[in-house]
């Protein structure tokens, strides 16, 4: 009776939408993401973690193709959360007004935690890469120097 009770459960926009917009979010900045955090544990140098970010970006600095690819991939995540909200909204029964005015929260809640959580993903990695990376970088090239 209690797994009957859940499936026909309405889901709760709130932790939804957190979870498709918190993916979304990662999703859309992964490429400066990963390396970092692969730095911060010392499984990455700083040659291989600016390499690797790189790789994302056009040689002027500006957002390149690997970019896009995963803004894309972020935005396929929100859409196909809100979809998904959609689908298992219609199987409960509320009014078509409720659903709407749900539907429409959930919609602006992911786009807005999603954007959210990637501008301060962006920024955090930009301050880390900065702070940590470029100087760990930098060594490494010199100490490459050095042997040589």
């Amino acid at each position: 009776m209690n797994e009957l009770k859940t499936k026909n459960q309405e889901p709760n926009i709130f932790k939804w939408a957190l979870k498709f917009a918190a993916s979304a979010g990662i999703a859309g900045i992964l490429c400066c993401v990963a390396p970092a955090v692969l730095f911060m544990f010392g499984l990455m140098g700083g040659i291989y973690a600016i390499s690797f970010a790189d790789f994302f970006y056009a040689e002027d600095g500006s957002v390149g193709l690997g970019s896009w690819i995963l803004r894309g991939i972020a935005v396929i995540i929100g859409v196909y959360g809100i979809f998904m909200y959609r689908k298992k909204q219609n199987q409960c029964s509320i009014d078509p007004k409720r659903k709407r005015k749900n539907l429409i929260l959930v919609t602006l809640i992911i786009i807005v935690l999603g954007i959210g959580i990637f501008l301060s993903l962006e920024k955090w990695s930009s301050w880390y890469f900065d702070k940590h990376i470029v100087p760990a970088q930098q060594e490494e090239y010199l100490q490459k120097r050095q042997k040589n």
